[in-house]
């Protein structure tokens, strides 16, 4: 059999979609998994296909034409280690060793350190899209070095998904880049999750939208400005019966606590210190830690009599108005994340091209959506651009927005129906959008508390106060 053009580790179900996406593109590709059942099912799937599968982690290297590409799709962790240790000796200078998983970005330096000195290229790089996005066309960000990357490009070009601007993939930037900025990516799709479970909250519970309704609206929503896949996929959320009653919706039977993986919250933990504001992102993550608590949540829940919901908006004009909360808080996400991208490029030499990094976000992932066209067109129009909001163009769409969303926010309140996003999104845009903010009073504190000093407006230098 001819060598092999690619190779896959993990051949569980994301591993094999990407494999048999090569295949379907002409790429000839072989798969090692310990385990057998896994080596047989691919190529049962594979029948037909320029698809193979090695026995040992010998015999699948030596089934690879050299230099040769091989991803890893395996657990991240020590998992990702174990199987660095296994293939390399097998390997040599010039072969290309990629991490497909989502590994810290810290774990992926040390890597990328480890195999410098043997030749061997590791590439870090995030892939969206889900099992579908695997086998029809993901949207991947690898990092590490463009000389491996050349290796790879037409090979990722081919699988990755089309949009009207080429293909969802490029080269994202040095080292970690590719696993740091799919981290970004789910941290802003913690947080537009979240949003869209507010927003729900507001239509169910204020506005009385049953099932049906809700489908309706987020289908009008999906061909309009809110175009994007979590949008819809929501709209056909509501419309799915339960398996073990067909007179419910499943929605309605799935309990009210959401789990986590905890690339969310190395987002935050990663923008706290770099001192980027991501409180959209923050406020998701404790979102799904607080919906954790369903048994005191329910004990509390029981202090307090039954009210009658408050809502003096008209129920048209307040689906108009959570529409553009949503749009709101769904742009505040995306500003959030990428400012962060932006000032880690910087601190740690990504050389990141931020208007590539949403060209490629536009198919394949999980946050695709029209909106990235707008800010697409930002950071063309400046490639330095730091925070979206600078951009005069798209700081005017938020801001014919405020009102809506304030309205919402105002529901939400008379109904006790919590918005930690949503909230959190008016607050970042309002704080940034003033020129004096009232913190020169924490400086005072601080001055008179632990002589911290201050800077003054009307002269150079910092200055300490006896405020006794």
């Amino acid at each position: 059999m001819q060598k092999a053009q690619f190779g896959m580790i993990g051949l569980g179900t994301m591993g094999r979609n990407l494999v048999l996406n090569m295949a379907d593109h002409g790429i000839a590709v072989c798969g090692y998994d310990r385990n057998v059942d896994q080596q047989k099912r691919l190529l049962e799937e594979g029948k037909d296909k320029l698809v193979q599968a090695a026995a040992t982690m010998q015999a699948f290297v030596e089934s690879l034409e050299t230099p040769r590409r091989i991803m890893m799709l395996v657990p991240a962790g020590k998992i990702v280690d174990a199987v660095i240790d296994e293939i390399k000796p097998f390997l040599q200078a010039g072969d290309i060793l990629i991490d497909g998983g989502n590994s810290h970005y810290t774990d992926t330096n040390a890597r990328v350190a480890k195999l410098q000195d043997t030749g061997i290229h590791f590439t870090g790089m995030g892939v969206s899209g889900g099992e579908d996005g695997a086998r029809l066309g993901p949207s991947m960000m690898p990092g590490g070095n463009a000389a491996a990357y050349a290796e790879l490009k037409n090979i990722l070009e081919k699988i990755a998904a089309q949009t009207d601007e080429g293909p969802c993939v490029t080269f994202v930037g040095n080292g970690s880049a590719g696993h740091y900025t799919k981290m970004v990516h789910n941290g802003i799709e913690y947080a537009i999750m979240q949003l869209i479970s507010e927003v729900y909250a507001i239509l169910k519970n204020a506005a009385g939208c049953d099932n049906d309704e809700l489908h309706k609206i987020f289908t009008d929503w999906n061909n309009g400005a809110l175009q994007s896949f979590l949008v819809e996929i929501t709209a056909k959320i509501f419309l799915q019966p339960d398996d073990l009653d067909a007179s419910k919706r499943l929605v309605d039977v799935i309990l009210d606590r959401a789990a986590q993986k905890g690339t969310g919250l190395w987002t935050s933990v990663s923008a706290l210190e770099l001192h980027v504001p991501a409180a959209a992102i923050d406020e998701a993550v404790a979102a799904r830690d607080l919906s954790g608590y369903k048994k005191e949540r329910s004990i509390i829940n029981d202090f307090t009599p039954a009210t009658k919901t408050v809502n003096t908006t008209d129920k048209k004009q307040l689906i108009q108005f959570a529409h553009d909360a949503l749009y709101f808080g769904m742009a505040v996400s995306y500003i959030q994340g990428l400012h962060l991208l932006q000032k880690a490029s910087d601190t740690y030499k990504y050389e990141i091209n931020m208007a590539e990094v949403v060209r490629i976000w536009k198919g394949g992932c999980i946050i695709r959506s029209v909106m990235l066209n707008d800010i697409r067109k930002a950071f063309v129009n400046d490639a330095l651009l730091q925070n979206l909001l600078l951009d005069k163009t798209f700081y005017a769409l938020l801001e014919q927005k405020r009102d809506a969303l304030v309205n919402v926010l105002k529901t939400g309140m008379d109904n006790k129906i919590g918005m930690p996003v949503l909230s959190s999104s008016l607050n970042y845009f309002d704080m940034f959008s003033t020129g004096r903010s009232a913190s020169n009073l924490i400086q005072a504190q601080r001055d008179f508390f632990g002589a911290h000093t201050y800077e003054r407006i009307d002269k150079e230098g910092s200055f300490h106060t006896n405020w006794n």
